[in-house]
């Protein structure tokens, strides 16, 4: 049979290799342009094509006409999708004549959407898993082929639950791929009473809310941590990137955001309190968090935040004044 992949990411070079081992022929691969802004960490889904002597392209819009006829005159059997970032028109859609499949980071329909690693971190998840599911035009609705869930521990981040579900990738595609060969892929209707969607996220969402729980801040910190651009706040004009953090035991009636103690670096946040293990100065050297504190001469009664809110505020009266001699 005759195969198209759209691919991306480790888990796209995964899922290229198990087709490879599985005898299925693939025909063309359509990825992505690495980003320059992006921390590229993950495998090059062009490299293995290389390797491999697959032909690949990286159309900056896949659906345009051009690029649909091209697809067409290859003429799939099957279209698979492992983590391309774009959603593939009706026209490709309706190409082969085995379907199309899509590889899904989640355990649907929870967690449609972007970035699923980071979403279920960044909730407090104990679970997730991964999805093989029909492909439709709108993202991750199509009925459900295999599925497969995957534990979450404490001590998870994204970049360790990312290998986990990368993993477990080649033994749900090895169960299902014949089935789709034959033609005879399950298709078990999502229940979309249970659906949930999240979109994409970016750097500046990383931000620390410090009103929020030790807990939900520590989650925050382990689902954007290294190699991705991490949880951060602001003490005045310096932005503070935490790379990990622990929940403190120690009680305190000081506002969130305020600092506790440098040694250990700690910090007041809603109903707790948070100890910094490591961080670095944006652009600086990553350390443990006292000598982070001691670098930056932080003690405790300072306070981090936004940096719109650590700004030198003038008092009213003074305004007021200023106002009347400029008006009158």
């Amino acid at each position: 049979m005759k195969i198209v992949v759209f691919a991306y990411h480790n888990i796209g070079c995964v899922g290229i290799k198990t087709l490879l081992k599985n005898k299925f022929k693939i025909a063309a691969v359509f990825t992505h342009i690495d980003n320059k802004n992006e921390n590229i960490w993950f495998e090059s889904v062009a490299d293995l094509c290389a390797e491999k002597n697959i032909p690949v392209y990286a159309p900056e819009d896949v659906n345009h006409p051009m690029w649909e006829e091209k697809i067409k005159t290859i003429a799939p059997d099957i279209i698979f999708s492992f983590y391309y970032r774009n959603l593939l028109g009706e026209t490709i859609l309706n190409i082969p004549s085995h379907g199309c499949f899509n590889l899904h980071g989640s355990k649907l329909p929870a967690y449609r959407g972007r970035c699923p690693i980071n979403w279920v971190l960044v909730n407090g998840e104990k679970s997730t898993g991964i999805t093989l599911h029909h492909m439709t035009i709108r993202p991750d609705d199509g009925d459900i082929v295999a599925q497969a869930e995957i534990d979450i521990s404490d001590n998870d981040t994204a970049l360790t639950l990312h290998l986990k579900v990368a993993a477990a990738v080649p033994e749900l595609l090895e169960a299902a791929l014949p089935l789709i060969s034959e033609g005879k892929a399950p298709r078990v209707k999502q229940d979309l009473s249970a659906a949930s969607y999240f979109g994409e996220r970016k750097p500046a969402d990383g931000e620390i809310n410090w009103n929020l729980s030790p807990s939900v801040i520590r989650n925050l910190v382990r689902a954007v941590t290294r190699p991705y651009p991490g949880a951060f706040s602001f003490a005045c004009n310096r932005k503070l990137i935490f790379w990990d953090v622990s929940v403190s035991e120690e009680f305190h009636d000081a506002a969130p955001g305020t600092i506790l103690s440098s040694s250990p670096f700690t910090i007041a946040c809603a109903h707790g309190a948070v100890k910094i293990n490591s961080g670095q100065v944006e652009s600086g050297l990553l350390m443990s968090g006292n000598q982070l504190a001691a670098e930056l001469k932080l003690i405790k009664g300072m306070k981090l935040g936004p940096m719109a809110q650590l700004e030198i505020e003038i008092p009213l009266k003074f305004l007021n004044l200023i106002l009347k001699k400029t008006f009158v």
